[in-house]
Parts: C-alpha cells; structure tokens; sequence
C-alpha cells in the first residue's frame, strides 16, 4: 500500500477479515494499530473480532450471493480469510473483476479450503514428501483405501474442518465406522467426502511459520519464524512452544518445503506450515494460509507476534521475525456448556512469572472450546511450558 489513511473517513485503508475468531481478532487489533479501518465478518454474532473491530457484520460466509453482496456493499480494499468455510469460488471471481484484493491470493484460499486441494498440490504437483494417503467418498471406498495399501494404523479427517474436528485415529478395522461418522459430522461443510491418510511415526510435529512479504527493493521476500513445537489431542492443539530445537538438516528441509508451497501459492502474508519430523527426515502434513493457533505462543516470544508479521505482510510493510525470547502458549477450555461464562482465577494465573493470558470474549462456551490461552517466557522452553500450564489450570470458567 502507498499510504494509510484515517480510519472513518474518505481516506481510510479499510480490511475485512472472514472470520472473527481468537486468531482474526489479533489480526483486526495488529491493523487497526497501524491505522486501518476494520470490518469483522462472522457466521454468528458477537464474535471476539466483532467485539473490537470497527463495523461488524454477520452473514453466512459460504453463500456466494450472501458474501458477494456484502463485499460490493461494503468496498474494502482488501480481503483476508481468516477461515476455510468460505466461497472461496465468489473470491476468485471478485479478484479477478478487480473488486477487491484477497490475501495472500484467492486461489490460495480456494486450494487450501480443503484438504483435497492442497494435499494434491503439495503431493503431485510440487512433489513434495507426504504421507501415503486417499480419498474417500463412501464407508467402503474408506475401508477400500486402508485395504489397498494405507493400511494401521491410519488418520481420517473431514476434508474441510479444523481445530480437529472429525478427526480420528484408527488401530484396527473394527474402528472404521466411527471414524467415518466422525469425519461425517464433524466437518465444517456437508460434502460426504474424507481423506484417510497413513500414519508416520514420526518424533514431532512443528508449525514453520512463514511470511511472504514485501522486500526492500520492491519484490517478495521469504522470511521463517523459529519453529514451534506442540501437542495435539484428536488433532486439536493444546500447547505450543518456541523455539522447537531440531537438527539443522531438518531445519533447512522443513524450510525448503514450506518455501515450495508458500511461493507457489503467491501472495503476502504469514502461513502456517504443519510437518512431521523424524530424526532429518520432513514431510509436508498442511498449511494455512493465515496465522496458525499453534502461533498464539509467538505474542510471548517474538518482537512481532504472527499477528503482526501477517497484517504488516498485508499492508506491504517490513516485517521481523526475530525471536526474542523461549516461551510457550496452554489452551484453556471452556470445561461447561454455558452462555456468557465468567472465569474465575485470572488473578491467580498472572501471579505466576512471565505470564500473561488472553480470554477471546467468545458468547458461548463448550466443553472442549477453546475460550483463552495463557502464554509464558522464560529462560528455557522447558520452564515456559510449566508456567503456561501452571497458568492455564488455575483460569476456571463458570456459570
């Protein structure tokens, strides 16, 4: 961008995201310190980026007339999705009529809506090391895959979801069917359709976060953030760390391969890259082509959160990764199922070193949902993890 204006006038930068989660509500908050003006989309109201960003709207995000109306309505300048149940169809056509700019691209957010499109980019196209995996549109072409060569034990996942819904792990054919009617219910779209993937036994997983930015002489410039380790449950992360110590070989893998990805999805902006790492041996698992949750630990220990890195890498401005300091992020749930929950122990949880926390605001909470995360630093990872944790278990929410 050449300039930003003043937000609520003629002259102001204006940024819809689509999605108001935790995640876009760092994003709205990185931009509107920056100066831009900030429209927060949701499919239900009150979203925690509703709740600080300048005009908020609630529409049905996958009904292309829906979404189309609204962005020729509304007339911002740039597009970010910050989610994959979008029409992602509606924001090529857009783009491509010069209505409106999507970040990094919107053929980005098409192939990486599903897990289809970008496992076959990664696999087929560019070639990158994955794991043996099929896709499946019935329990017996499932059953059909796992037969034919995938084999136990094996991950099947909806083709569109996150934060692990859906998703399950089996050992033995006797687990099949559960698997399938979790990916059924479990997706974010009804499209009957999953990809079953063979397990790799693996020593870690990481998230390589990387940023496609705008370099000093005017061309795109790949910069990678220190890689974040973390734990996952029913493929839904609760803890995360920085950085996540690997031998230099895997390093300079895991950075080839998400540099592969990143530059032939184009564009600008931090995606997060998922891998599998055993021993100097990388393979390719997802990438989102926005902040990661894993990276929430990066508002603790980097100089420029991934909120920051993504909306500067919007506005074309420069950018830094520069670590700072080893911390860690611990998820904080929501325990019950409740409406308008408060939490009890906040003042407790700040009393531990080198901690902070932050609750998303979100209207209603579940048992599994996702409601804050404490972020820790500390001299060492190890230390940053007890503290997250130690923080996390005393925040305790309540009716």
């Amino acid at each position: 961008m050449s300039s930003i204006g003043t937000p609520l006038s003629p002259s102001a930068l204006k940024v819809m995201l689509l999605g108001s989660g935790e995640l876009g509500k760092e994003v709205l908050i990185a931009l509107q310190r920056l100066g831009v003006e900030t429209i927060a989309v949701d499919r239900y109201p009150d979203a925690p980026g509703h709740q600080v960003a300048h005009h908020a709207r609630t529409v049905t995000m996958t009904d292309p007339a829906q979404l189309r109306a609204l962005i020729e309505a509304e007339r911002p300048h740039i597009v970010v999705p910050e989610i994959e149940a979008i029409a992602t169809a509606t924001l090529e056509a857009l783009e491509s009529e010069g209505v409106v700019r999507v970040i990094p691209t919107a053929r980005a957010a098409r192939l990486t809506m599903d897990r289809e499109g970008i496992r076959r980019l990664a696999a087929e196209t560019l070639g990158l090391p994955t794991s043996p995996y099929g896709f499946c549109d019935s329990l017996a072409a499932l059953q059909a895959a796992i037969d034919g060569g995938i084999g136990y034990p094996c991950v099947v996942k909806p083709v569109m979801s996150s934060s692990g819904k859906g998703q399950s792990k089996i050992d033995g054919p006797a687990e099949v069917q559960a698997a399938w009617d979790a990916a059924m219910s479990g997706g974010r779209v009804q499209q009957g359709r999953i990809i079953v993937e063979g397990f790799i036994d693996f020593d870690y997983e990481i998230t390589l976060l990387t940023v496609r930015a705008r370099s000093a002489a005017g061309g795109t410039e790949t910069r990678f953030c220190e890689p974040i380790g973390h734990i996952q449950v029913q493929g839904d992360y609760v803890e995360s760390w920085q950085p996540h110590r690997m031998p230099d070989v895997a390093l300079a893998r895991a950075q080839d391969i998400a540099r592969a990805i990143t530059d032939d999805l184009g564009g600008h902006g931090v995606f997060g890259v998922e891998l599998f790492v055993k021993g100097d041996h990388v393979w390719f698992s997802e990438v989102s082509p926005r902040p990661h949750d894993t990276g929430m630990v990066t508002m603790a220990t980097q100089w420029q959160s991934e909120f920051e890195l993504h909306a500067r890498a919007i506005l074309g401005l420069p950018v830094d990764t520069t670590l700072r300091s080893a911390g860690a992020s611990a998820v904080i749930y929501g325990g019950l199922d409740a409406t308008g929950v408060s939490f009890d122990g906040v003042a407790e949880a700040l009393h531990v070193p080198g901690t902070d926390l932050r609750l998303f605001g979100k209207p209603e909470a579940f048992v599994k949902r996702r409601m804050g995360v404490a972020l820790a630093c500390a001299e060492d990872v190890e230390q940053a993890r007890a503290r997250a944790k130690d923080a996390a278990a005393k925040v305790r929410p309540r009716r």
